[in-house]
């Protein structure tokens, strides 16, 4: 079946179920009453709502030199916040920050300990039987970083080799999955967060990492070697990224949908992607130089909160 044919039949499909797809926005967005919403009846009741975020994932969601998370998915987030005030009446709203991983921040989001999980987090069809997730709001693709002098380009290369990923993520998951498929014999090692996944291709641990590469980018930029890795040009996956939020709660998500798709429609979105991808980052001054893929522009034309990667290709 041809590539065409697939796209065209998983786009229909996603129509039948009821997900946005390019061109369809999401339901309407309308403005139900805040007691309808469990996530706004317990922010409301608490007077506090909680952001999870990571800490170490530039530009998405990182720590300043004074320890305050900052980052685009942040960005998007207060913006979230901001409503969530206007729609209860509550202009001192207490904002609670916490930090999240890899493997904790969907789980404290399933269990209502987080209201918004404002990181780099991927929209599966798997993930979201647990969790809500937002309209794209990135679309990254999952590669692998090598370092220079190494003859590895494809998965294919890393047979009988030792590979890192990040904990809980999709790239590891696919690790997993292509490894049993090819038997590739492949030593797959879990680093907790990126920074120490990256560090074992620095020290030999591994010969590669695979993650996304808007991150992988962000590694070598950041590193005082960067210019000994290179990203390989093959995509392993297609990640569309979202805000996460607790599920079956219909009137909050489209309250956080309506506040991204507001910025996607009134153009704001534009300068707060350059601040974070083509401009220099607060603290490290490393600029990304990261122009808004043809992808993205497409999602922000026609936003959609599907999670199937064939859409996004």
């Amino acid at each position: 079946m041809s590539s065409r044919v697939l796209r065209a039949l998983a786009l229909a499909a996603a129509c039948a179920v009821g997900v946005s797809a390019w061109g369809a926005p999401p339901a309407a967005m309308d403005k139900a009453p805040a007691l309808d919403s469990p996530t706004l009846r317990k922010i409301r009741d608490a007077g506090v709502i909680t952001l999870g975020h990571r800490v170490a994932s530039a530009p998405f969601s990182y720590l300043d030199g004074r320890r305050r998370p900052i980052g685009y998915t942040l960005d998007l987030c207060q913006r979230v916040v901001d409503a969530v005030r206007l729609r209860l009446a509550l202009p001192d709203l207490e904002v609670r920050l916490m930090a999240v991983s890899s493997a904790t921040r969907l789980p404290l989001v399933a269990n209502g300990t987080v209201d918004l999980e404002c990181g780099v987090t991927t929209n599966t069809a798997e993930r979201a039987k647990s969790v809500a997730f937002s309209v794209t709001t990135f679309v990254a693709a999952s590669r692998l970083l090598t370092r220079r002098e190494t003859a590895i380009r494809t998965v294919d290369d890393l047979r009988g080799k030792p590979v890192a990923s990040t904990l809980a993520t999709t790239s590891i998951q696919f690790l997993h999955a292509v490894n049993q498929a090819r038997g590739l014999d492949i030593q797959i090692l879990a680093g907790l967060d990126d920074i120490e996944a990256f560090r074992m291709v620095g020290t030999g641990r591994a010969v590669a990492y695979a993650m996304d590469d808007v991150l992988l980018h962000s590694l070598i930029a950041a590193a005082p070697d960067g210019a000994d890795y290179r990203v390989a040009d093959e995509a392993l996956t297609t990640e569309p990224y979202a805000i996460g939020m607790k599920r079956d709660d219909p009137v909050f998500k489209r309250l956080v949908d309506q506040v991204i798709v507001d910025l996607y429609r009134s153009g704001e979105i534009h300068a707060i992607y350059r601040r974070w991808f083509e401009s220099p980052l607060p603290e490290s001054g490393i600029n990304l130089q990261l122009p808004m893929s043809a992808t993205l522009k497409r999602v922000v034309q026609s936003p959609t909160d599907a999670s199937d990667p064939r859409l996004y290709r």
